[in-house]
């Protein structure tokens, strides 16, 4: 006789039957609900094992469990113990303060195996693994050995008052009569390939020798119309006070010569001023180019507020990127190619941050009022 007998009610019996028929349950439940009707038709444990291929064993738990406890006990599996928390809260909260701080004298940034040394220093756990350690700070989603960086800018009245100017001027529709330029600059390394890269074929890639050749430098000026779909990039040897004083007059005589006056966007570099031009050109002719242009500089560590920063993210992107150009010529040549066809399809940059976003975003970091000022201001109104 069998320790565990099954004799299955006509109730039970029709729904194991009806499960095992709609196949809408987990294959393991299924397989329990068969091993069960057959022992309720007295087939021994072992041609059940044999006509089901599971085990003897998981025939005799299905068993006991049906007999111990009821239909949904012997069909069902209940959530398991599992093994203990080898550390409790503290111990983890402790992990998480340390990998916060500094690293220790010695060492640039905490490490898993370096954390782990640690915790059993200050006694806070006897002993502990890096792979725990790294699970642990997986689970709070800390990496203590990456970084980000960036520049944090002090957001002053002069920031707000430069940034609230360009924002504002971004807004503005297309006038041609008034255009608004975007300008920057960036450092162009020349490089020559060593050997000669092998072409890529079905099946492989381009190879490329990892030796090089410095073939010195070169600087690329960036001017961008954002609401025209015009740009225009100009090569040259440096980026002198005459270059850009150059760039000026090309700007002012070249590009939009009908203009009465350019609203010219650029960062606060100290070649980047009226001043320059009256250092290499006549003062008469100094002053009428300054007298067509609106100089709008972006607040210290604010770059983002100039578009050309964007359209020369896009050239290194589409042009330049990973490429071995050894001279000013074949340069000018490349970024001529790709500025022709980016005017010819007049790509735009759609500007979407305007003075009442960044109000909204970035209130809590604008100055605070003077409560004084404020006051006699609004009895001033009244």
């Amino acid at each position: 006789m069998k320790k565990y007998p099954i004799e299955l009610t006509d109730e039970e019996r029709t729904e194991l039957k009806n499960l095992c028929s709609k196949g809408k349950q987990s294959s393991r439940k299924i397989r329990k609900a068969n091993i069960l009707l057959e022992a309720d038709k007295g087939i021994s444990d072992e041609k059940i094992s044999e006509n089901l291929s599971v085990g003897i064993a998981t025939v005799g738990r299905v068993r006991r469990r049906f007999v111990e406890g009821n239909l949904a006990y012997a069909l069902n599996d209940f959530p398991r113990g599992g093994r203990p928390k080898i550390f409790d809260g503290i111990q983890e909260a402790s992990l998480t303060a340390l990998a916060c701080t500094r690293p220790p004298k010695g060492r640039c940034t905490w490490t898993a195996e370096l954390l782990a040394e640690q915790m059993i220093y200050l006694g806070v756990v006897e002993m502990i693994s890096p792979e725990s350690v790294r699970l642990i700070l997986k689970k709070n989603d800390l990496k203590p050995w990456q970084k980000q960086e960036w520049c944090i800018p002090k957001i002053d009245a002069k920031y707000v008052w430069r940034m609230e100017e360009i924002l504002e001027l971004y807004g503005d529709p297309l006038d041609i009569r008034h255009p608004v330029v975007c300008f920057d600059e960036t450092p162009y390394q020349l490089i020559a390939e060593s050997r000669p890269s092998i072409p890529r074929k079905p099946g492989q890639r381009l190879r490329v020798d990892y030796e090089y050749k410095r073939m010195g430098t070169a600087n690329l000026f960036m001017f961008v119309q954002p609401l025209g779909g015009w740009r225009h990039v100009k090569v040259t040897q440096r980026k002198t006070k005459s270059d850009f004083a150059s760039c000026m007059m090309e700007l002012v005589d070249v590009h939009f010569p009908d203009a009465e006056k350019i609203h010219l966007v650029l960062d606060n570099l100290n070649t980047h001023s009226p001043s320059t031009l009256y250092e290499y050109v006549p003062p008469q002719e100094a002053r009428r180019i300054i007298k067509k242009l609106d100089f709008q500089y972006t607040p210290k560590h604010a770059s983002w507020l100039n578009m050309a920063e964007i359209e020369i993210s896009v050239l290194n992107k589409q042009c330049l990127q990973g490429r071995y150009i050894s001279s000013s010529e074949i340069l000018e040549s490349e970024v001529l190619t790709w500025e022709l066809q980016r005017n010819l399809m007049k790509a735009k940059v759609d500007w979407m941050f305007a003075v009442e976003d960044a109000r909204e975003k970035m209130g809590h970091l604008y100055p605070k009022l003077l409560e004084t000022v404020s006051k006699q201001v609004d009895i001033a109104i009244a």
